[in-house]
């Protein structure tokens, strides 16, 4: 039977050892609280249950986020452009581009500029970002493509959504 001075001492550990989450006292390895820290000798909490708890925290957090986005982003556009001209210019082709806004939100687009003979989306193409439009603005703008040379030629215009 303990008498009242070995009552509440604590015996010294035997075998590998780590600290206290708590107080860093050395313990068992099997444990993660002293009896110090946890008189009660409750259990920790299982590793896949707290990281199953931050899991559903961030899944929970990319939801929101994406229904956030969704609403912040619905009523922008689709944006239309076409070409409105095109002009030389001492740096390559002067281009016009016209653009529209069809959604209720302000917002802008980018224009891909390219020569219809070339296929695909080679290092010639030329991209630009369209001035913020209102919802319902149609608006023009001016841009110099110099990846197209100098030379006047027929371009295409895509500012997609």
């Amino acid at each position: 039977m303990p008498t009242s001075a070995t009552r509440g001492a604590a015996s010294a550990p035997t075998g590998p050892t780590h600290g206290c989450v708590r107080c860093g006292a050395q313990i068992p390895i099997t444990e993660s609280m002293c009896e110090r820290c946890n008189p009660l000798g409750l259990k920790a909490p299982a590793a896949s249950q707290a990281h199953g708890t931050v899991f559903i925290a961030v899944g929970a957090a990319i939801v929101v986020m994406a229904v956030l986005a969704h609403l912040a982003f619905s009523t922008i556009g689709p944006f239309t452009g076409s070409l409105a001209g095109v002009a030389a210019d001492p740096a390559g082709l002067r281009v016009s581009i016209q653009v529209t806004n069809a959604g209720s939100n302000a917002g802008s687009t980018t224009c891909r500029i390219g020569d219809p003979q070339l296929p695909g989306i080679g290092p010639e193409t030329f991209f630009v970002q369209s001035p913020i439009l209102q919802g319902g603005q149609t608006q023009r703008f001016d841009t110099v493509v110099t990846t197209l040379g100098t030379r006047l030629r027929q371009l295409t215009v895509d500012c997609g959504t």
